[in-house]
C-alpha cells in the first residue's frame, strides 16, 4: 500500500512540474509574439550628430566681396541667421529668426520664413552646406566656399 501511495504521489508531482514547464514555455512564446518590435531607424544627421550650435562662413556674392554668414540652430528647432554683405557700405547686416524643419531623410534643414534666398542646408559633421534654390548641392570650383563651420 505504501508503494502505491508513493507511486501516485510521484505521478502527481511529475504531472504538476510538467504543466508548470509547459505554461512557462507557452508564456514565453506568447510574450515573444505579442511584444512590440522596437522600431529601428538608420542613423542620419538629425539623430546621430550633435548638430545644434553656431555655424560661420563667408559664402560667395555676385556683387560684393562675400556674405559673412552666421547661423545658430537650436535643439528646439529655432534658428537665427545673420548676413553681412562685405564690401558694401550701404548694406546693413541682416538678421532673421524663425524655426527650421528637417527633410524626411533627416539630413537637411530648411529655414522657414526665408523666401528670398538660400534656406536649405545639408547638415554634416560640424558643418552646414548651403544648397542652391532647388535644394541641390552646389558644384564646381566654388562648392567648398558654401560650407559653414561649427564654432
Amino acid at each position: 500500500m505504501k508503494h502505491l501511495i508513493f507511486f501516485v504521489f510521484t505521478l502527481i508531482l511529475l504531472s504538476a512540474c510538467s504543466n508548470d514547464s509547459a505554461k512557462t514555455d507557452q508564456t514565453a512564446t506568447d510574450t515573444a509574439i505579442t511584444a512590440p518590435v522596437a522600431e529601428t531607424k538608420a542613423d542620419n544627421s538629425k539623430n546621430a550628430l550633435d548638430w545644434a550650435g553656431v555655424y560661420k562662413g563667408t559664402v560667395p556674392c555676385a556683387d560684393c566681396e562675400g556674405i559673412e554668414t552666421t547661423i545658430t540652430i537650436a535643439n528646439d528647432s529655432s534658428y537665427v541667421l545673420s548676413l553681412n554683405y562685405l564690401g558694401k557700405k550701404e548694406a546693413a547686416p541682416i538678421e532673421k529668426k524663425g524655426t527650421f524643419s528637417w527633410n524626411a531623410a533627416g539630413n537637411t534643414i530648411t529655414l522657414n520664413g526665408i523666401t528670398d534666398g538660400a534656406n536649405q542646408y545639408l547638415v554634416g559633421e560640424n558643418r552646414l552646406i548651403q544648397l542652391d534654390l532647388n535644394g541641390e548641392r552646389i558644384s564646381g570650383d566654388l562648392a567648398k566656399k558654401y560650407e559653414l563651420s561649427k564654432q
